[in-house]
């Protein structure tokens, strides 16, 4: 049986509630993905912020704001606002199966992965793609002999 800590991304990129919505944005953007777990003041999980969490706080560009105005809207906005809370996390002894159960249930694009409160992993929708990617190459491999 595969479990979580086996296939789960560790030490993953975090902010804290105090955290501006720059900072997360500039993170997704610099690192190129699209979940934070967010930490309160003891280093311990308290949620996680989403790009599309970003996304419904960003004023649309139909509204002809420039990027500066943005940045400058951004900085005032802490994590702690936008973040979403009562999050359903893993642990890394759980199953890959469970966890895939809990994310189809709850549409969620990642599940953080904790230790005693504290963030050890974080499970993507990526981490599935790559696999099955694995899983077909074998596929491939065991017809082919």
């Amino acid at each position: 049986m595969l479990h979580v800590g086996e296939l789960m991304t560790r030490k993953p990129v975090t902010i804290t509630e105090g955290s501006t919505l720059a900072e997360a944005r500039g993170a997704m953007e610099r690192l190129r993905i699209r979940h934070l777990p967010v930490l309160d003041q003891d280093g311990k999980f308290a949620g996680l912020v989403t790009h599309r969490d970003i996304l419904a706080f960003t004023i649309s560009r139909l509204a002809d704001i420039d990027t500066a105005t943005q940045d400058e809207i951004d900085q005032g906005i802490q994590a702690g606002e936008v973040m979403r809370r009562g999050v359903k996390t893993a642990q890394p002894a759980m199953t890959v199966r469970e966890a895939a159960q809990i994310m189809l249930d709850n549409k969620y694009g990642c599940l953080p992965v904790l230790e005693d409160g504290a963030v050890v992993g974080i499970l993507t929708e990526a981490d599935f793609i790559k696999l099955t990617i694995g899983l077909i190459d074998e596929l491939a491999r065991v017809r082919r002999e």
